[in-house]
């Protein structure tokens, strides 16, 4: 089971098979695998694809427990990493308060670490209350998938099981989240056309919350 993992040139690589400290990656940002579960199937993602769940080595066959992540943990000198970012096949945010106590276990052995979270923005609906305010002093950027300029065509992308609402909800958590913490960003992929990127880009201007293109992978 794939717990922390590393991102290098295309592959999704086990913090337990490389040794960071001699620079075998390119970077040194360290993914937290939590879930696989998520309330979107957006038309885009290969998650929920059987070959997907046979043949990655991220798929998980059961949800880490929160002392099996600090446990991994334990095991390396936490400012060798420049970020530790809570991103999987699933939702972070589903394990919302796993979540959480893992940052905590973090911030106590390092305060200057810096911690991630990218997510799909329906944490509200997800656990129906405001989340915003449980991420201060714990998380340091909340990187959120925009996906779309509107509220129909992000629902036929992502077809979130939480209907056309989705949309609004994702954007007022954006807004909410530049409350509590210190980064927040939106992101979009590079192949929806530079038309969508601009209509993207006026949505964040609207929020004031920046718009990252990223590419598609």
């Amino acid at each position: 089971m794939v717990i922390l993992y590393v991102y290098n040139n295309g592959d999704y690589i086990n913090l337990e098979n490389i040794d960071i400290a001699k620079r075998e990656v390119d970077h040194k940002n360290v993914y937290v695998n939590l879930t696989n579960k998520c309330p979107c199937a957006c038309t885009f993602c290969l998650r929920n694809t059987k070959e997907m769940a046979e043949s990655n080595s991220l798929w998980l066959d059961r949800e880490p427990t929160v002392e099996e992540i600090i446990e991994k943990f334990e095991k390396y000198n936490l400012t060798q990493f420049n970020e530790i970012i809570f991103c999987g096949f699933g939702e972070p945010l589903t394990r919302l308060g796993d979540l959480l106590e893992v940052a905590k276990y973090l911030k106590g052995r390092n305060s200057n670490s810096s911690i991630r979270i990218n997510t799909n923005g329906l944490a509200d609906l997800i656990h129906e209350k405001e989340t915003a305010p449980l991420l201060k002093g714990l998380i340091d950027t909340v990187s959120i998938s925009l996906n779309a300029s509107n509220a129909e065509e992000y629902l036929r992308l992502t077809r979130s099981k939480f209907g056309i609402k989705s949309y609004d909800a994702m954007l007022k958590f954006a807004v909410s989240c530049k409350e509590y913490v210190p980064n927040v960003v939106m992101t979009v992929v590079d192949c929806i056309g530079q038309e969508e990127i601009d209509a993207c880009k006026a949505v964040c201007d609207a929020i004031r919350v920046p718009l990252r293109v990223r590419a598609f992978e």
